[in-house]
């Protein structure tokens, strides 16, 4: 950074600041999950906001002296003195991850009966109840469990291999997290060219003729819900680290429909279409948006608060990609022809006409 001329380096702070790529990555991981749900097995899921909440409330609770009551550490860098739990970060990874895959069993279980609009309002119920849970949770009886609108702030350092890095700026936050994400996309594409991958694609496309041919319809479904949740753990701790804190109010559901957007618009069950989808809205979303109020502004003397139209601009292109590409920039093949069933159909006909 330090070799770059000013201007390239003032370029580059404007349109893609550290802050902005680390807040996107972290999207790509919750994305790739929300895609093993919606993209490869084909249920419709409205409240993934819960499990990243729950993966971000886990790095709250065992990655800081929220819990002063008790004392315990696990491979933490923090003094053995210090109250609370303190757990290392990869640890804490790994409970998130299995926190929310619980909750996913324990929630799909009942639920991944239904289908279509029906499933939709149980996840969009379940994506309400878990937030509100948390943002009323400063006194469940006496017990504080998430304090409530206050958030817990302060996490404990992350080590990375023999060093503590104490202060873990935007740098070697991005590397984390793009290991993060490498680890995801890998999970992501096992999973699709392996039998339980095949499975989900089956049932997205036919669920009847998946169950006549031994497809376990329910213990199936089950596994794309625990293993996206598990994503969507995972993706709360890395966004509680890159925030320093867990919040009540970011956690709303939004998110979730957000999340949702960025697997439709870059292609669902497309690994590469999800992750372009995720960091085009993630940027417009959390940083194109002022960065072009900022340049537009400068040069034309005007004062247009280009953010205030984050939602215009997103209910439109969701709009224009329906109307003319409603497979996604990056579609996935199968999709593909699923879509364009008719259109393939109509001009094979006309093909024998002539």
């Amino acid at each position: 950074w330090m070799g770059l001329p000013q201007s390239i380096y003032d370029a580059i702070t404007l349109w893609l600041p550290p802050s902005a790529i680390n807040e996107a990555l972290v999207y790509v991981i919750c994305a790739l999950g929300l895609n093993i749900v919606v993209g490869y097995a084909g249920l419709l899921d409205l409240g993934y906001v819960a499990f990243w909440a729950i993966g971000g409330y886990s790095a709250g609770w065992f990655m800081s002296e929220f819990f002063a009551q008790w004392n315990f550490h696990l491979f933490s860098s923090v003094p053995s003195t210090a109250p609370g739990l303190h757990v290392n970060f990869w640890g804490v990874l790994v409970i998130g991850g299995a926190i929310c895959a619980f909750f996913g069993v324990v929630i799909g279980a009942p639920t991944l009966r239904l289908k279509s609009d029906y499933l939709a309002l149980v996840t969009l119920g379940f994506g309400e109840i878990i937030p509100q849970i948390f943002f009323n949770g400063e006194d469940i009886n006496g017990f504080n469990l998430s304090n409530g609108t206050k958030g817990i702030t302060r996490l404990d350092p992350i080590p990375v291999g023999y060093k503590d890095l104490g202060t873990f700026d935007f740098g070697e936050k991005f590397l984390l997290f793009v290991l993060l994400t490498i680890v995801m996309i890998f999970i992501s594409l096992r999973l699709r060219r392996g039998r339980l991958g095949r499975a989900w694609l089956a049932i997205r496309e036919d669920e009847l003729a998946a169950s006549m041919m031994g497809v376990p319809l329910m213990r199936t479904k089950l596994a794309s819900y625990a293993v996206g949740a598990i994503a969507g753990g995972i993706g709360g701790v890395a966004f509680a680290t890159h925030v320093d804190g867990v919040y009540a109010e970011r956690f709303n559901f939004a998110i979730s429909i957000f999340l949702l957007a960025m697997v439709v618009m870059g292609g669902m069950g497309n690994v590469w279409g999800v992750i372009l989808g995720a960091f085009i809205l993630s940027w417009v979303n959390g940083n194109g948006l002022s960065a072009l109020g900022s340049f537009y502004n400068e040069r034309m003397g005007t004062d247009v608060d280009f953010p205030s139209f984050t939602f215009l601009l997103f209910g439109l292109v969701l709009i224009l990609m329906m109307l003319f590409r409603r497979e996604g920039l990056l579609p996935e093949s199968r999709l593909k022809l699923v879509l364009h069933e008719e259109e393939i159909e109509e001009a094979a006909a006309g093909k024998k006409a002539k």
